[in-house]
């Protein structure tokens, strides 16, 4: 049916092959077979089209530069980052944009635990366990 090799049931089911056993053969809805058909007699392609939604807002210069940002400051907000991208970059994009972005680049939000080695271990005793 589709350009991946699924042409195949269109040119079958125009020969005269019932348009159910079609459907049977090639795991897909009789419905389906029947819109192929219909596109194969037009001649219109079979290949799967572009999919849905606009264009990312983020081109492969602005990802660079948000995981450049990322790794010189790991402890900045969305929003520094965000302004980061708008001035450098020229990119406004929303926080949840830069955020969807780092979870692709495995970046972790997380900050630093609250032991660090210049606080008094008597500050935080529950929470520093080895400093």
């Amino acid at each position: 049916m589709r350009a991946d090799g699924g042409g195949k049931s269109a040119t079958s089911v125009s020969s005269r092959r019932h348009t159910t056993l079609a459907a049977r053969a090639f795991g897909v809805s009789l419905s389906s077979v029947k819109r192929y058909v219909s596109m194969a007699r037009e001649g219109k392609s079979l290949a799967p089209k572009r999919r849905p939604g606009s264009n990312p807002k983020l081109d492969e210069r602005a990802r660079r530069l948000l995981a450049a940002n990322a790794e010189e400051r790991p402890f900045a907000t969305l929003s520094e980052r965000g302004e980061y991208l708008r001035v450098v970059a020229g990119v406004s994009v929303s926080n949840s944009t830069i955020c969807r972005e780092l979870k692709r680049m495995e970046h972790t939000r997380k900050k630093a635990p609250l032991c660090v080695k210049w606080r008094p271990r008597a500050a935080f005793p529950s929470r520093c366990v080895a400093a």
